[in-house]
């Protein structure tokens, strides 16, 4: 198989934006070229209310529940998950949230898309 680019972008829980404080609790890759779309979440609740003993960590999880669906897609997805690949990863990964973030989009190259986006969730999320 031959090694292709693919874009990802790393999810962020902001529980206090005035303070620009995060932990990084996600992350999503979108390889075009091998019709790939796939995300990676795990929310560390200590690091979390260490910012702000009040996080709505439940919220936080529940919205990466809903990335994850949208990832997916079928017919438990939404709107947003019934589109193509691209645009949905590019609908992941437009800000809308004051709490969870996307973070700047990065690019890399890789034969497997799904060993890329496990070996970025190792190093992002731990």
């Amino acid at each position: 198989m031959s090694v292709q680019p693919y874009e990802y972008s790393v999810l962020r829980a902001v529980p206090r934006v005035e303070r620009g404080e995060y932990v990084n609790i996600g992350v999503v890759l979108y390889c075009q070229q091998l019709d790939f779309l796939g995300c990676a979440t795990q929310v560390d609740s200590v690091r979390v209310r260490a910012l702000d003993p009040t996080a709505d960590v439940e919220g936080i999880e529940a919205l990466l529940g809903a990335v994850s669906k949208v990832c997916c897609g079928g017919p438990d997805s939404g709107p947003a998950g019934q589109d193509a690949l691209g645009r949905r990863f590019r609908w992941l990964i437009a800000p809308r949230s004051t709490v969870v973030q996307p973070g700047p989009v990065h690019t890399g190259l890789t034969a497997d898309p799904a060993a890329a986006l496990d070996r970025l969730a190792e190093s992002i999320l731990g």
